[in-house]
């Protein structure tokens, strides 16, 4: 296991884009983003949260650094299908290639296929990604804020919003929340995975929830499994719980959600 994962997968994502940008330049995104977002509307993955409803952001993940490979046969738009059904409120894709598995084609593959918001969930680290991600279909990314300088949390948040899509700002201590807050994020998941030592802890949201900005739409993310989790962390003041393992290992994951948002209304 890395020392620092989070490091590592950033230096690796720099040299991806950075080749990425030898073929395809800002403008020509930028242009394929605007054409994708027209018929979309602006903050669908915001207002996809509604105060009396466990909102669920289904994950399709294949795999992880710390759980290795999850479910590499799952096919990414049965799995939307059936998070749809199961009443999903969102949809997370991952998409970062070479430590998760997940490639860009997953996220097109479900935009076509259901119309719940799709979040894109990956290690941006370059403005182009941004558009890249809507020209693909996403309604919202991904920002880590231990991942991004606060004056790029606060540039890459308004590049999201100039394109309608919403920006999900990922923290994991006090700190990150405070510059997350000053950035104008109005979407904050609280991690309870370190992604600089892959430790999971639920304590993490129930205390970083206590410093929650006022009108903020709290995500928490990583750790939940149980309807109980989500009905304790609904209590404390989150309004959406991203869950991605314990969906990618069920054998019926349209039941397995349905069973986490029925038993903790």
């Amino acid at each position: 296991m890395m020392a620092d994962f989070l490091s590592t997968i950033i230096e690796k994502k720099r040299a991806r884009v950075t080749e990425l940008l030898l073929s395809k330049s800002l403008e020509e995104m930028k242009d394929g983003a605007a054409e994708a977002r027209a018929g979309r509307p602006p903050g669908a993955f915001r207002n996809a949260f509604t105060p009396d409803a466990p909102n669920i952001i289904a994950e399709f993940k294949r795999a992880s650094p710390s759980l290795g490979v999850i479910n590499d046969g799952r096919d990414p738009v049965e799995s939307a299908l059936a998070y749809k059904k199961g009443g999903a409120a969102a949809i997370s894709v991952i998409t970062e290639e070479d430590f998760f598995g997940g490639t860009l084609d997953d996220l097109r593959s479900i935009r076509a296929a259901v119309d719940l918001p799709l979040l894109r969930k990956d290690f941006i680290v370059n403005e182009f990604q941004i558009y890249e991600s809507a020209a693909a279909g996403a309604d919202a990314i991904l920002l880590i804020a231990a991942a991004l300088s606060p004056t790029q949390l606060t540039e890459y948040s308004d590049a999201a919003r100039s394109l309608g899509i919403d920006a999900l700002v990922e923290v994991h201590d006090a700190a990150e929340l405070e510059i997350a807050a000053n950035a104008g994020a109005s979407i904050i998941g609280i991690n309870n995975r370190d992604l600089r030592t892959f430790k999971v802890s639920l304590a993490v949201s129930r205390h970083l929830i206590t410093h929650a900005p006022k009108d903020n739409v709290m995500i928490a993310e990583s750790g939940i499994a149980t309807a109980d989790d989500i009905a304790e962390l609904r209590a404390l003041g989150f309004q959406g719980f991203l869950i991605g393992e314990i969906l990618m290992r069920s054998g019926d994951p349209a039941a397995t959600l349905m069973q986490l948002r029925g038993a903790s209304q």
